[in-house]
């Protein structure tokens, strides 16, 4: 039985799997992967070759992948828009590591008209995304410094007549954790935290002593860590990543990101074995980033 006999959730669907293969390791191996190699890769988690076929067929007409064929053997790489969204990604992971506070706030307020109503939704999941929150519906708010965010949804969605944005000193008459606490539920993301540190602290000891003792296999850590970064990834979409000021006492998310870290990278060298292994029967191992490295995953945290 393959280590992808676990239970999935719809988190691991094909699909989104895909997805994390290439973040995780093929847009670091050329960019492109043969189509039995990604069956054999995507095995380990259970999902069938009819699965496989389907979804990467389904990437394709969105526009995501692309393929070329070599002989008989098909191989499918990111489209430039595929290339965007990972790199897009890799940057509003940073979001969950705020830098040091200015005491400013960025407002950014919209007014869409009616012919363009079809992006409001899509915008609003775009703010959330990148760290605002809203007090009311067309005010967003955020104590991160994101200029370069708005300029690039402004541009993206052609909204600049019908927008505006401020960087602004909060006069009161409350303290600035009044808005934060306006803006967002601070202990559903608490919970959240607490949730994720129960589920991964005694899975992440457990693991680290099989592995320590040989009794993990490469395979199973590279489910394990696909799992990890897909339950982490999670609180791009919960967690604003506010400043330290306006963050209450013994904040979870710092013990839950110090958990993520030190368990991912105990996986990381064995899982990156386990898909080379795989990678190197049909693909071109030469084509790796010579730069890559495992251990500098933007969703790490250097302690220093």
């Amino acid at each position: 039985m393959t280590s992808g006999g676990m239970m999935m959730n719809e988190s691991l669907n094909t699909r989104s799997m895909i997805f994390t293969l290439y973040g995780e390791y093929i847009r670091h191996y050329g960019n492109e992967i043969w189509i039995g190699s990604l069956i054999r890769l995507l095995k380990e988690f259970g999902h069938n070759d009819q699965s496989v076929r389907a979804a990467i067929s389904r990437m394709n007409k969105q526009g995501w992948v692309q393929s070329r064929k070599v002989g008989n053997k098909s191989f499918y790489y990111l489209t430039e828009r595929g290339v965007k969204r990972m790199d897009e990604a890799a940057r509003r992971i940073f979001k969950l590591q705020p830098a040091e506070w200015d005491g400013r706030w960025r407002m950014f307020l919209y007014t869409i008209p009616e012919e363009k109503r079809h992006i409001r939704d899509e915008l609003r999941k775009e703010l959330v995304w990148s760290g605002f929150g809203s007090s009311s519906a067309s005010l967003w708010l955020s104590p991160n410094h994101l200029e370069e965010q708005v300029e690039l949804l402004i541009e993206k969605y052609d909204i600049s007549e019908h927008v505006h944005f401020f960087i602004a000193d909060y006069k009161g008459p409350h303290e600035n954790i009044a808005l934060v606490n306006e803006c967002w539920d601070l202990d559903e993301i608490s919970d959240k935290y607490r949730e994720f540190i129960k589920m991964y602290s005694e899975r992440y000891v457990i693991d680290r002593s099989k592995i320590e003792q040989g009794k993990m296999s490469d395979g199973e850590c590279f489910v394990e860590r696909a799992k990890l970064v897909h339950e982490y990834r999670k609180f791009l979409f919960i967690d604003p990543g506010l400043p330290a000021e306006l963050l209450p006492d013994a904040w979870p998310g710092e013990h839950a990101a110090r958990l993520f870290s030190d368990y991912y990278k105990t996986l990381a060298k064995p899982s990156s074995q386990f898909f080379e292994e795989v990678f190197k029967e049909g693909n071109e191992l030469t084509n790796k980033d010579n730069g890559y490295d495992a251990l500098q995953h933007p969703l790490l945290i250097d302690r220093g």
